[in-house]
């Protein structure tokens, strides 16, 4: 029997396809790159807040990937009553490194206090993943497509500071660095333009690939180091020691979960939208259940809390590959780089300003994927003030990117949630929607059906008027 080819649009059935093996490896690495830099980056964040020596920050970074290839692989093949079954990578996620930080710094904490924190923290997130269906009302398109609209922003924020070079580098903005993130965005563009078939689809990754060779030929990458990793390292669970725990840094890090919960609701059911399969309550839980299990085994192999990479959706987006196992086979080289350090550290050394061009085209995927679903939203219906909730969820999410010190009075406690401009809009909208928005005034019998408010049937006209 033939292998199926993944079709280009948003069909349903292409989530399930399995492209050939050659194609399936390049369209994984491609995933795995774009991503990379953030995976490292936290274990890289912590091991220098608690003055860790190289070689033990070189185990977090290989258990890091270690994790993100098992968890990518139960999100996407699904396990049971894990995993979305959709093209999603797993990754380490940002809104725990402040959290974490501050751990740090509590004395008696420690690397084990914040092992046992994510422990926690994954233990509550199995705990009220199955209750996920009460609050999918308040995620109608209107919501979920400013969500995604401000992660694109503020995605767009970071892809500009590896652009320049790197935030806090002495050269930010140099002529040849931003010349080399502006070469890597038009041979993507290019590529994707006028490249034939999969040349296309793999446009970023060819894009990177002409950035690095650039980039090497400029001198700027360094190997340094290299020589002293090893070809194999095994990563065994608790290699740090057994994990403790403290009641603040276990309730600090369920906040975080319930923060990794609310972003991967509006990306599950952005992914929904793009892939044209109908995302309902059961596969938001089954999503979810596997955020948690990742962060779970995060936990028991000193690394820290996992979600659904939002910059991989904009690759879905952008290439219009919705295979899950595609995702599958970045899961496995994720776990392989975790395995073999020296393949891992040449990764590593891809420049910031490389991975910037690429991620420019990307992150901007991921807003255009939130205005797509905007524009599901009737804003001629009577009655209607969806246009207020979008204008003041995003006018208040801007808030921590145009002006960071607005929040600075703001307590301790409450400084991870106010300058984070994705989770500060998706409580501004959820809030708005729930005061102003149809939700409020809905009858109970019509919020009921699929358990996802109006989102789903929006989802599956999208999807129809795509296939026909």
């Amino acid at each position: 029997m033939s292998v199926p080819q993944i079709p280009r649009g948003a069909s349903p059935d292409g989530v399930d396809a399995v492209p050939p093996a050659p194609r399936l490896l390049a369209l994984g690495l491609q995933h795995v790159l774009v991503m990379y830099a953030n995976a490292i980056a936290v274990p890289l964040i912590i091991g220098a807040a608690l003055k860790l020596p190289k070689d033990q920050i070189a185990l977090l970074i290989n258990a890091d990937l270690f994790a993100c290839g098992i968890a990518t692989l139960v999100q996407t093949i699904g396990f049971g009553p894990f995993g979305i079954r959709l093209p999603v990578i797993m990754g380490v996620t940002a809104v725990a490194i402040q959290p974490m930080l501050a751990m740090a710094g509590m004395p008696g904490v420690g690397l084990t206090g914040i092992f046992g924190a994510v422990i926690a923290g994954g233990v509550y997130g199995l705990l009220v993943a199955p209750f996920v269906g009460r609050v999918m009302r308040f995620f109608p398109p209107v919501v979920t497509g400013t969500i995604l609209t401000m992660i694109g922003i503020a995605l767009t924020r970071v892809a500009v500071g590896w652009a320049g070079g790197g935030a806090g580098s002495p050269n930010f903005g140099a002529p040849g660095t931003v010349a080399v993130a502006a070469a890597v965005l038009a041979a993507i563009l290019l590529l994707a333009r006028f490249g034939p078939g999969f040349i296309a689809r793999i446009a970023v990754l060819l894009g990177i690939g002409l950035g690095y060779a650039l980039a090497l030929a400029l001198g700027w990458t360094d190997f340094s180091g290299l020589g002293d990793e090893p070809w194999l390292r095994i990563v065994p669970p608790l290699q740090f020691g057994l994990p403790t725990f403290h009641l603040v840094p276990c309730l600090i890090m369920c906040l975080v979960m319930t923060i990794v919960f609310i972003e991967a609701t509006g990306m599950f059911l952005a992914l929904g939208v793009m892939t044209g399969r109908p995302v309902g309550t059961e596969d938001i839980r089954r999503g979810l259940r596997a955020d948690a299990l990742g962060t779970l085994i995060g936990g028991v192999f000193n690394t820290f809390p996992y979600l659904s990479y939002s910059q991989n959706v904009g690759l879905v987006g952008l290439t219009g590959v919705h295979s899950r196992f595609v995702c599958a086979a970045a899961g496995g080289i994720m776990l392989l780089l975790g395995l073999l350090p020296k393949v891992a550290f040449v990764a590593a050394s891809i420049p910031q300003p490389v991975l910037g061009g690429a991620a420019l085209v990307m992150f901007g995927m991921v807003a255009a994927t939130g205005i797509r679903i905007l524009a599901q939203v009737d804003y001629a219906r009577p009655g209607s003030r969806d246009a207020l909730v979008i204008a003041v969820s995003l006018g208040i999410g801007l808030i921590p990117i145009v002006q960071p010190q607005f929040f600075q009075a703001a307590p301790d406690a409450l400084q991870p949630i106010v300058k984070d401009p994705i989770l500060i809009t998706a409580i501004a909208a959820i809030l708005l929607n729930a005061m102003l928005g149809e939700t409020a005034g809905q009858p109970e019998a019509e919020r009921s059906g699929s358990g996802i408010g109006s989102a789903e049937p929006v989802i599956a006209a999208s999807s129809s008027s795509r296939r026909s």
